[in-house]
């Protein structure tokens, strides 16, 4: 257990670095850039990342819990990490090869997606995934973390007018790439000789498939609302206001998922070594956790975004403001569908119920988004990513209503609701008297986490204890 606490407050450190470093970036670049640059570098990235999920057809999450079945065997945790690693360098090479010739050659911001290649190619040399399924994570939070403050620290030194786009995006792209090399020198230490006659990459087809098709569909109803965006409202502002209020909500996702991150491997070793009373423990423990700071975070955001986001993002970014309070709640549905799907059923083996659910999710998002874009432009997909994350959440339910007692869970969660509706009326009260500013968000954000934690205190949940218990053992380390 010390291991895995100590894995996710390396993991939660870097994501809630992710969480500063834009706070300190977005608002320079969203004046510098402008709406209009900032649409169109979302619109295209959003494009690669298609290429790039494609391209891994599944690999990362796969190759994750492959090596964490075989942690404590050198020689087949070796030779899974060739034959996945051949996988990947075969599969991206073939999607970087149609991403040239369908949008470098003569297409609309051609000079854009010539730069963004680099970001295709770093995922062939990319091997975090190894690293989680053997949960390094300290490795990859460090190399992450110099990464990059080296990003931030270049964009303010030479992103000064809208027309430095195409280095911006070279920016991200390249730190990108080389964050993924950096990996490569510790690799010696885990990684033994083989014999290449030992590797056979058509075992994995199949079972990378299952996995793959959830995550192309979860790509889908992620990324292509910023594209349908710009095709049914043709804006790329409307594409800046979802992307700038997605981007704040998937930020926080990812340090509340970044459990589930930490502990899929962990689950899926202990459930290939038959424990399974130790892997409902950590499942009980984790939906807990994710319930109870997923509710602060939704109805924190929710409550401060009136003041947040004129300072922060600027003049002309007004309607990010509605966006955000209409995504906020997705923070939740985000958290149970990480815990259930990935750090569960994927971890066990059972990825065609995840991928069931997930794929349900992306049609509900592709439907609604031609509907609610229609009408609502930015608004409307924001609606639809509600809407299709619920669909996801509530059919993963439906499988595991027979593993765990999801009747605790819902008095648990309604619990965490009341404190979150009591955090956000009173801060909201508070923030009605308070001009829009760094400081008065700032006070803002003390006053109902104080709130909250209060509320949690003085009911004793338990889920005070395990951060103090993460707290104290962080210490001793």
């Amino acid at each position: 257990m010390n291991k895995v606490i100590k894995n996710y407050f390396y993991n939660a450190s870097y994501q809630i670095l992710l969480v500063v470093l834009p706070i300190i970036v977005t608002p320079y670049i969203s004046r510098v850039l402008g709406a209009s640059g900032v649409g169109t570098y979302n619109y295209t990235n959003s494009i690669t990342q298609f290429f790039m999920v494609f391209g891994c057809i599944g690999l990362s999450l796969y190759g994750q819990r492959e090596v964490a079945y075989y942690q404590n065997n050198l020689e087949k945790r070796s030779i899974v990490f060739y034959e996945i690693l051949c996988m990947r360098a075969i599969s991206l090479s073939i999607s970087l090869i149609i991403f040239y010739f369908c949008f470098v050659v003569n297409f609309r911001y051609s000079n854009i997606f010539a730069i963004q290649m680099i970001d295709i190619i770093s995922y062939i040399f990319d091997v975090s995934w190894f690293f989680q399924g053997m949960e390094e994570f300290k490795k990859i939070v460090l190399r992450n973390f110099v990464i990059r403050i080296i990003c931030v620290a270049a964009i303010f030194i030479f992103v000064k007018t809208p027309s430095d786009l195409p280095v911006y995006v070279f920016i991200y792209s390249f730190t990108l790439l080389a964050g993924n090399l950096s990996l490569w020198f510790y690799l010696p230490k885990y990684v033994g000789k083989i014999n290449l006659k030992e590797l056979h990459l058509k075992k994995h087809i199949k079972p990378t498939l299952t996995i793959f098709l959830p995550q192309v569909a979860s790509t889908v109803y992620s990324l292509l609302d910023k594209t349908m965006i710009e095709i049914i409202a043709k804006s790329t502002e409307e594409v800046a206001y979802y992307s700038q209020s997605q981007m704040i909500i998937r930020t926080i996702a990812e340090v509340i998922n970044s459990l589930g991150t930490t502990l899929m491997p962990r689950i899926a070793y202990l459930y290939k070594s038959g424990n399974k009373n130790e892997v409902n423990k950590y499942m009980n423990a984790s939906i807990r956790f994710v319930l109870a700071f997923a509710t602060a975070f939704a109805f924190g955001i929710m409550a401060v975004s009136q003041n947040f986001v004129p300072w922060f993002f600027g003049n002309g970014y007004e309607k990010v403001v509605p966006n955000l309070m209409i995504l906020s709640p997705i923070l939740i549905l985000m958290g149970m569908t990480g815990i259930l799907g990935t750090q569960y059923l994927v971890a066990i083996g059972r990825q065609k119920q995840y991928a069931i659910a997930i794929i349900s999710a992306a049609i509900v998002n592709f439907g609604l988004n031609i509907v609610l874009i229609h009408f609502f432009a930015s608004c409307g997909a924001a609606l639809a990513s509600i809407l299709a994350e619920c669909t996801s959440c509530l059919v993963m339910v439906f499988f595991l209503k027979k593993d765990f007692n999801f009747l605790e869970v819902f008095k648990v969660f309604l619990k965490y609701i009341v404190f979150g509706v009591i955090m956000m009326g009173l801060v909201m009260l508070v923030g009605s008297k308070l001009t829009a500013s760094i400081l008065n968000t700032f006070i803002l954000v003390i006053i109902g986490a104080s709130i909250y934690i209060i509320l949690l205190i003085l009911s004793k949940d338990s889920i005070i204890s395990f951060v103090l218990n993460g707290i104290k053992n962080r210490i001793k380390s």
